[in-house]
């Protein structure tokens, strides 16, 4: 059964910044409902097919809150496109706490929801003891170690000398040296895998917006991060049931350390499918994807519990 729904374009506060937030909710529905709060991936905005899922999520009854990080989207925050660990954390943490206000949601039942490296971030959030009823982790970074082998020596070390001038810059209070999120193999950018350029360039035409219509770049001292930040250390801490979705293909996040990061799990599912880090998000891979998610939720997190 679809179910009615309607949307608004909201806002939180995350350490005094306004993120933007769209909100989702079921018509007509009678006891509180399960939120599930979502955010997107590496220097992605939520305009990026994000609301495709939420569309559906919303369509089976649940509430949703959809938001972008700070600097980024419609957020306000500067640096533009700083993006930083800690920070999007904070974001992670307001935004649930926001979500549990929201009326007619109930504030026990929250779902984390995503999506590459902020598939790391629920994981990472679960894992440190933030209470939530499920995670989905769909593509997730879970090994800083293993994105940068997959990324290679010599694109490492282009993207490296963009990202050590950033630094300095901060250091010295200059503004960012931005480096292309996704670019093609040879170019400066910090994915430079065969799928990764267009891979990126299909969402953005999948999700009806014009090119250019958000920056595509990231402030590049996150680069010289990427190698620290492992979300599957936290893994061992993840007790509520999680779905963790993989693609075989998968040169961004490699599908053989994810699949041992859900096995510390206490409770995981784990779904592998065919195809590259990019191909959840559009079709033909999408139904599939969205239908396990949806799934996983009825399971255990029903509308009605």
């Amino acid at each position: 059964m679809s179910h009615r729904f309607t949307w608004s374009d909201e806002t939180f506060l995350s350490e005094g910044v306004e993120c933007a937030v769209r909100v989702y909710q079921p018509s007509g529905q009678q006891a509180p409902v399960p939120v599930i709060v979502m955010a997107h991936g590496f220097g992605g905005v939520r305009a990026l097919r994000l609301y495709a899922y939420a569309e559906e999520f919303v369509g089976a009854g649940y509430a949703v809150a959809v938001f972008d990080y700070r600097g980024f989207g419609e957020s306000a925050g500067t640096p533009r496109q700083l993006l930083d660990v800690a920070m999007q954390h904070q974001d992670w943490r307001a935004a649930l706490a926001y979500a549990r206000t929201l009326p007619g949601v109930d504030a026990e039942r929250v779902v984390a929801w995503g999506t590459s490296f902020s598939g790391g971030h629920v994981i990472s959030l679960a894992g440190q003891g933030e209470p939530l009823a499920a995670i989905i982790a769909q593509v997730p970074h879970v090994s800083g170690p293993a994105a940068v082998r997959a990324t290679g020596l010599v694109p490492s070390l282009r993207v490296g000398v963009a990202g050590i001038r950033d630094q300095i810059g901060a250091w010295t209070k200059r503004g960012p040296v931005y480096v292309d999120a996704a670019g093609l193999p040879g170019e400066t950018a910090v994915m430079t895998t065969p799928d990764a350029a267009p891979g990126m360039d299909r969402l953005i035409s999948e999700s009806g917006l014009a090119s250019g219509a958000y920056p595509v770049e990231v402030a590049a001292r996150i680069v010289l991060k990427i190698g620290l930040y492992s979300p599957r250390r936290w893994a061992r801490g993840v007790t509520c049931p999680a779905l963790v979705q993989i693609v075989e293909s998968d040169a961004i996040t490699p599908r053989h350390v994810a699949e041992e990061t859900a096995a510390r799990m206490a409770d995981a599912t784990v779904r592998v499918y065919p195809g590259g880090h990019f191909d959840p998000y559009v079709e033909p891979l999408f139904s599939t994807v969205i239908a396990d998610q949806l799934a996983f939720l009825r399971e255990h997190v029903p509308v009605s519990a």
